[in-house]
């Protein structure tokens, strides 16, 4: 077989491969008549979680759609995040703002900053107004029993039906993974900070 009519037979089987992709792409889009909110739950012990949650938060905000941002546990220092929504119109920000629970060392001053910023929080899930609510490392709160899963599971059942959510955080909370729709976890396989390489502005904060 010459090296044309090898490369014809491949082209010939990429584009039969393609052909019976493309059918099964279409036959699942048929398929998905629901229109409605959605819940996305990012967990695991890799970095990407929280950038993830914000690209998504950026093309809803980019589709002139009104969002909220609630961070529950981050460090005390601005992220890039907070100062580039802080003044966008159709975007509103709330921070725990107590700094790491392993720097603030105070639990009962962390319980009283968490019970304040989910106050926070159940305003935005209650507002149908608001498209898209980013919970960003909600799980620290039910693992140090700050918040009570149970609530947070009733507000997110009780929310505006078409209002989509993202929570992350680091631990497999089995509760929050039966309730979402989607569900991804983040793999730690290497990360710059065990080799000695500082946190750096964009890309940690």
């Amino acid at each position: 077989m010459s090296h044309d009519e090898q490369n014809n037979k491949i082209n010939a089987a990429h584009k039969e491969a393609m052909k019976e992709k493309q059918k099964e792409v279409r036959d699942a889009i048929k398929k998905a008549k629901e229109k409605r909110g959605v819940i996305i739950f990012l967990y695991g012990d890799g970095k990407g979680k929280s950038s993830s949650g914000f690209g998504t938060l950026l093309r809803a905000v980019g589709h002139g759609q009104r969002a909220a941002i609630v961070q529950f546990i981050k460090g005390i220092w601005k992220t890039g995040e907070q100062i580039f929504f802080s003044d966008h119109p159709h975007v509103s920000h709330h921070i725990m703002g107590t700094g790491f629970t392993w720097d603030s060392q105070d639990r009962e001053k962390d319980i009283a900053a968490a019970a304040t910023v989910w106050r926070d929080a159940k305003k935005e899930l209650a507002n149908p107004s608001v498209d898209l609510v980013l919970l960003d490392e909600i799980t620290y709160m039910f693992d140090y029993d700050y918040l009570p899963l149970a609530d947070c599971l009733q507000t997110l059942r009780n929310r505006p039906p078409n209002q989509n959510v993202i929570l992350t955080g680091r631990s497999a909370i089995p509760e929050l993974i039966d309730l979402a729709d989607t569900v991804s976890e983040i793999r730690d396989i290497k990360h710059a900070f065990r080799a000695g390489v500082r946190a750096q502005k964009g890309v940690e904060f």
